[in-house]
């Protein structure tokens, strides 16, 4: 398949391209930066170029949309306003519309666990966008997923985390791995191709998790720190040494009749994060 991926250049982008090809899909890249990774077909430009968005969505088969602002852009004042309701809110419709006309019907809509609380532009924005894309599913005969993912930014991102500790104590907090994610669209692109499948659909998209519910509902009953270091006896000394804040309870989704339905299970936990803090430490001994 020809699949359109705005925002071509983004983090989740360059774990999906190679991951496409592999599969023998033909990924057609278009976003305002030039990818780090090579792959496919890349257009420089923006969604809201409509005469390009037209042209780079000719002979596609199915758009997963992930371009959009975010909210480490209004925490850190990178974009206004103006900026997320352009990008979030306009460069949606144009997706949708463009997408009408090239008679494209397979949209994966990347959204957010954020449209669930806060009131900031972000949220505003993402809320407006899964409106177009509900609106153009149900007057146009478009087969829609959603994804509501929990913030994915990788380690490797150093324009957000200095380190990877720093990525590591927000990771705890409740996230998903971008491997994990990169994996949900994989199997929601195949469940849109599927038309025994039924859409809309619209799931959220959480990571993987070591404790119990017994452990999560007595949390650190033994003192601070202490939930960990009964499930991870082995890198605890480890993790505070490198500055892991042990003693942090997870924010952990409920898992939902939509992942099942996708066959969704992610892999990477807070196992997998001490063991490749193990491996750094080690290789700077």
């Amino acid at each position: 398949m020809n699949i359109l991926l705005s925002g071509g250049a983004s983090d989740l982008a360059t774990v999906l391209t190679p991951q496409l090809l592999a599969r023998g899909d033909h990924p057609v890249r278009i976003d305002i930066r030039q990818p780090q990774v090579a792959g496919g077909t890349v257009i420089q430009g923006s969604i809201l170029d409509r005469p390009l968005l037209q042209k780079a969505m000719s002979e596609v088969d199915v758009v997963v949309h992930i371009a959009a602002w975010h909210g480490i852009h209004e925490v850190t004042g990178q974009k206004d306003g103006f900026d997320f309701w352009d990008l979030n809110a306009t460069g949606t419709f144009n997706i949708f519309e463009t997408a009408m006309r090239s008679g494209v019907k397979q949209i994966l809509h990347i959204s957010t666990t954020s449209i669930y609380d806060g009131d900031g532009y972000y949220r505003q924005t993402k809320l407006i966008a899964e409106e177009i894309a509900q609106t153009f599913a149900a007057r146009h005969n478009v087969r829609l997923v959603i994804l509501r993912p929990r913030a994915f930014i990788p380690a490797w991102n150093s324009a957000v985390y200095g380190s990877f500790i720093e990525w590591a104590n927000w990771f705890v907090k409740g996230a998903v791995h971008i491997d994990d994610f990169a994996r949900a669209v994989l199997l929601a692109l195949d469940f849109l191709a599927d038309p025994a499948k039924p859409t809309p659909l619209v799931a959220d998209i959480d990571g993987a998790y070591d404790y119990t519910a017994a452990q999560l509902a007595n949390w650190d009953v033994g003192g601070p720190g202490s939930t960990f270091r009964a499930t991870y006896p082995e890198f605890a000394e480890l993790a505070e040494a490198a500055g892991l804040d042990i003693s942090r309870r997870p924010d952990i989704l409920a898992r939902t009749e939509a992942q099942t339905l996708l066959g969704y299970e992610p892999h990477y936990s807070l196992a997998n994060l001490l063991a490749e803090l193990a491996e750094r430490r080690t290789a700077t001994d």
